[in-house]
Parts: structure tokens; C-alpha cells; sequence
């Protein structure tokens, strides 16, 4: 079914407008991101850091979600500490 509408004079300057503003804002998050990227690479290499550790970190950070991180992480611990393939208690 092919989309048939015709927009007013206004509707198009809208969309104008809006197509404008998302590209340039689409240009922007990417140069935002690719700085973000160089300055973890740095970062990470001045500190002798995983990159993917520290997007990781600013993942959490942002979301807001350290709790619902450590109670996966804590979750995945006692699978694998129940099917005995790491020990948590630190003995031999």
C-alpha cells in the first residue's frame, strides 16, 4: 500500500525543520562519541586499563545501574560457585 498523503505548506517547513535537526544533531552525538572514544583509549592506556572495562564502567554510571549490575554479577557468582567452577571461599 503505498503512503498517498499530501502535506499543507506547513507540515512540510515541520518536517523540514525536524529532518534538518535530526541530522545535525545525529553529526554531533557521532563526533561526541568518537571523542569519547579516543579519551577512554587514553585513558585507558596512561592507566594500563581495558577500554571495555572502562566504557563499561561509564555505561553504569549512566544508567544509574551499578545495583542491577552487581546483583547479575552476584547471581552468575553462585551458579558458578554451585556448579564448582570457581571457588568463593578462596580455598584450595
Amino acid at each position: 500500500m503505498a503512503f498517498n498523503r499530501v502535506f499543507n505548506g506547513e507540515e512540510q517547513k515541520r518536517l523540514q525543520h525536524l529532518i534538518d535537526d535530526g541530522c545535525r544533531v545525529k553529526t554531533e552525538v557521532k563526533i561526541l562519541n568518537e571523542s569519547l572514544r579516543d579519551t577512554v583509549a587514553a585513558i585507558a592506556e596512561e592507566m594500563d586499563l581495558k577500554t571495555a572495562d572502562l566504557n563499561r564502567a561509564i555505561a553504569v554510571a549512566h544508567k544509574d545501574s551499578f545495583e542491577a549490575e552487581y546483583d547479575k554479577f552476584d547471581t552468575l557468582e553462585t551458579i558458578l560457585d554451585t556448579a564448582k567452577v570457581i571457588n568463593t571461599n578462596n580455598t584450595p
